[in-house]
């Protein structure tokens, strides 16, 4: 885990060092200031990793992510967002799904960039989400490299898609790993999280597994179930009702967002991170499963070429929605997570994988979702885990209408239709986003252009009559 920041103009090394010291967060292990003509770069970066930073005669780079040093070959990197000074030009780039953050804007008129809207608060104006898939070039503009689309699928037995499918998520976990021998792994007990515990066991000495929940929540038993199975180092955060309460501030603050459903889902993976960071620099998250291979229950109701086209945007609007969740908190302790359903090589073959496999249904049955993935990993897991129906992160944390219940007890009916338009002219969807929206304030005030906040789809929204 690292965090970068920038101005592309020459002699600003005071304002970038202001900057990064609103990311510290993400990397206390150490920092480094890089002034060269034509810009200035700075980085943070975990204690006993390798520094994130190039700085050779005629070109600095800093980078959040895993950079093969090779600026040509920079495009093809994953997950990543880079900056680099190079014979006067500052090129900035961002990985093709935006697992890596990266925003920007302007200070009379000389663009600036951060891994967190946090750093650019108050010093720029008109923030915007870095897009993913870009890169820009001082003097060249924003240029696009990647996006993902829908392609044709392949039509491959059920088994062998199954095989590469395997192969390739071994893959994925092993390039993670490395030479580690000793990794972190989220752990719900749910198909996703699972799916990549069992498989990063195998490939490590200790590997430590982390459920959180409620008192009684059923991802803690499932996790506990799993982490029997595979053999891995369990640790588990229980928490109270009042402990979400509590965390809500620290939460908003580090995700940048007042988006309900995001919130609700960060608060417990901002809880379990702290106990991630007391054991491991860096743990394993199952984002992106549900979308490669069908996992909401949504899609049950799509025709195979709709389907189709909605799992591969479904998988483009995460950048701003669970991976900005999944980035915010393991960043708000420093640590790292590992996205390995993500990987390039997994989404090449996912898409191509036919969505009949994907959500599988036999004559006179109930479709199943994610079929192919469970296929895939059959003789990793538990058969009660393996086939377990699809649940909300926040259900199966046990928070469910908790949060959204205290919040709307603090908003009253006049207040909701007083305050629910943002300065934009946008509209707060529900009195529990009003709620967080206010607290987002306190952090970051009023700021007039919203963009940069992600907003999830199908979220919940109040009768009209508000």
């Amino acid at each position: 885990m690292s965090g970068i920041v920038g101005v592309c103009r020459t002699g600003e090394s005071d304002l970038v060092e202001k900057m990064l010291a609103k990311i510290g967060h993400r990397g206390p292990g150490g920092q480094k200031v890089m002034a060269r003509k034509g810009g200035v770069l700075g980085v943070v970066y975990r204690k006993g990793a390798r520094p994130p930073f190039l700085n050779r005669p005629r070109c600095s780079a800093v980078w959040d992510g895993r950079f093969s040093r090779d600026l040509d070959r920079v495009e093809t990197d994953t997950p990543l967002a880079l900056a680099a000074v190079k014979d006067g030009k500052v090129m900035l780039v961002r990985d093709g799904l935006g697992i890596s953050p990266l925003y920007y804007g302007k200070v009379d008129g000389t663009l600036v960039f951060a891994s967190e809207v946090k750093a650019l608060v108050g010093i720029a104006n008109r923030i915007r989400e870095f897009p993913p898939g870009y890169k820009y070039i001082t003097g060249e503009g924003f240029q696009q490299f990647f996006g993902l689309k829908p392609v044709e699928t392949w039509p491959l037995p059920k088994e062998e898609a199954a095989y590469r499918l395997r192969k390739a998520l071994e893959q994925a976990v092993s390039d993670y790993i490395k030479d580690q021998t000793e990794v972190g792994s989220l752990l719900s007990g749910g198909l996703d999280s699972s799916t990549l515990a069992a498989l990063a066991r195998r490939r490590v000495d200790r590997l430590h597994t982390f459920a959180c929940g409620m008192e009684g929540a059923s991802d803690l038993e499932y996790a506990r179930e799993v982490a029997d199975y595979i053999g891995s180092i369990h640790h588990e955060a229980v928490y109270s009702v009042k402990d979400l309460w509590r965390a809500l501030p620290d939460v908003i603050y580090h995700l940048e967002s007042f988006d309900a459903l995001l919130i609700r889902s960060a608060v417990t993976h901002y809880l379990v991170s702290k106990v991630v960071s007391d054991y491991v620099p860096a743990a394993f998250s199952g984002e992106g499963g549900d979308e490669l291979f069908a996992g909401y229950d949504y899609y049950k109701e799509m025709e195979p070429e709709t389907l189709n086209e909605e799992l591969i945007e479904s998988i483009n609007r995460l950048h701003n929605t669970a991976l900005q969740r999944v980035d915010r908190s393991a960043a708000a302790y420093g640590t790292e997570a590992y996205v390995g359903f993500l990987a390039p090589p997994v989404v090449k073959l996912a898409v191509r994988i036919p969505v009949e496999y994907k959500l599988y249904q036999k004559a006179d049955e109930e479709p199943v979702e994610k079929w192919i993935l469970r296929k895939a990993v059959e003789d990793l897991l538990p058969e009660d885990v393996l086939w377990r129906p699809k649940v909300k992160f926040w259900e199966g944390a046990g928070v469910e209408d908790q949060i959204a219940a205290y919040a709307e007890a603090q908003i009253s009916d006049a207040d909701f239709r007083n305050e629910r338009r943002l300065p934009d002219g946008s509209y707060l969807n529900t009195k529990e986003e009003l709620f967080y929206y206010r607290i987002f304030k306190e952090h970051f005030g009023s700021l007039t252009d919203l963009d940069f906040v992600g907003r999830t789809k199908g979220a919940p929204c109040e009768p009209a009559s508000f």
